[in-house]
């Protein structure tokens, strides 16, 4: 089967989510079945050389799209006149909308494939069988962060919430499949048949992300997209009010925020306990220098990928009940969890105290993942999605 891919942004390096979905997805896929990729490169920041040579193995084409610049303010405005989300604007352009349909005509694909809303509109209307990754409750996600956003920011993420909920309605009945992470998600999907979405749940890489010895440094480690909202909101609630917390009994203990493009208010958290790292070449000396590692998320939605590679590291692990509702790590045998700040602060000390439960959590965290999240696995149910509606195409 020839699958055409599209998705939003060039999916390498592996510092956001959904480009590690992406990349992995693509690798099962490949052994299998021919890939034609087309990534879309918004920001045009993307390596593009070194991209390529990451994904050449698993695809027959690679298609990368600069979005231009000059056009995107009336793609939005359009988008705005249009009552589509905002997104769907920033991220749509004629001319990237010709370059797609000229390929798909020049491989004549048996299947396409849409990962995240805002690429939709680039396929929903070509009669080729097609599944859509929700990947995530969008609107939702909008939702969360107009309730914490102050005005005028408040008014635009409400507007914003309310366009993409309508257009996660408008898109379900333009694609074949639709595939999201995790049921937390497909249950937040504005659509009355939204138990017809498949849950595609997301992977490790256990050969990359595996247990290794290093001297241990008394330190708790958070992980992610330092530019991303909801991480940039558990930075911030872990900074300044669990780590105080944690601080009256253990003053010594210190905090290492690790990730890509610290936005501006999370490295004016840097102080003598707290480091931000920036980009790391690899993220696995952050997880394996730290005794314990938390994501104590308040916004977002979809499966944390960096619980994922933490327990895979072997880590101890503690995170909130929002973020454990897509992973359904077991509470105290796999994973820690509080509500608040002083719950996920009483967890942290009772961890740091106790070398034994922190093994313990570790082991059990370990096996929970290597069990329950092998990107081979996971992505399994896709492969047979696309299948079953590409044979009956042929049939019909």
């Amino acid at each position: 089967m020839r699958i055409f891919v599209l998705l939003s942004r060039i999916p390498y390096p592996l510092e956001k989510g959904d480009k590690l979905r992406a990349f992995h997805q693509i690798k099962v896929l490949s052994e299998k079945h021919e890939i034609i990729l087309c990534a879309l490169n918004p920001l045009r920041k993307a390596d593009k050389q070194k991209a390529f040579a990451q994904l050449q193995p698993y695809c027959r084409s690679i298609n990368f799209i600069d979005l231009p610049a000059g056009g995107r303010v009336v793609n939005i405005l359009r988008a705005f006149f249009s009552y589509l989300p905002l997104q769907s604007g920033y991220f749509y352009s004629r001319h990237a909308a010709g370059k797609i349909k000229a390929l798909i005509e020049e491989y004549h694909p048996d299947h396409l494939f849409a990962q995240l809303s805002r690429t939709a509109r680039y396929l929903m209307d070509i009669p080729i069988k097609k599944t859509l990754d929700y990947q995530d409750a969008f609107s939702y996600g909008l939702k969360r962060r107009a309730d914490k956003a102050r005005w005028p920011m408040k008014l635009i993420f409400r507007m914003e919430h309310k366009r993409m909920e309508a257009f996660e309605k408008e898109i379900f009945d333009r694609f074949d499949n639709k595939i999201i992470i995790s049921e937390q998600d497909r249950n937040l999907i504005p659509h009355a048949e939204r138990q017809m979405i498949t849950v595609i749940r997301n992977g490790v890489d256990m050969k990359f992300f595996h247990p290794f010895s290093r001297k241990k440094r008394q330190e708790i480690v958070f992980t992610g997209n330092m530019n991303y909202p909801p991480n940039i909101d558990a930075a911030l609630f872990l900074a300044k009010e669990i780590m105080p917390l944690v601080w009256k009994k253990k003053p010594e203990t210190h905090l290492l925020l690790a990730g890509a493009s610290p936005h501006t208010k999370v490295k004016n958290l840097k102080n003598r306990r707290i480091k931000i790292s920036g980009w790391l070449d690899d993220i696995r000396e952050a997880y394996a220098c730290s005794e314990v590692f938390i994501a104590p998320m308040r916004m977002g939605t979809g499966l944390q990928n960096k619980l994922l590679e933490a327990m895979a590291m072997k880590m101890p692990c503690i995170t909130t009940p929002l973020a454990n509702a897509a992973l359904k790590a077991r509470e105290k045998e796999e994973i820690l969890m509080g509500s608040n700040a002083q719950e996920l602060a009483d967890a942290l000390l009772f961890l740091l105290e106790n070398s034994t439960e922190r093994e313990k959590l570790a082991k059990k965290a370990f096996t929970f993942v290597k069990q329950n999240y092998r990107w081979k696995e996971a992505t399994a149910p896709l492969e047979k999605l696309m299948q079953n509606v590409s044979l009956l195409n042929q049939v019909h």
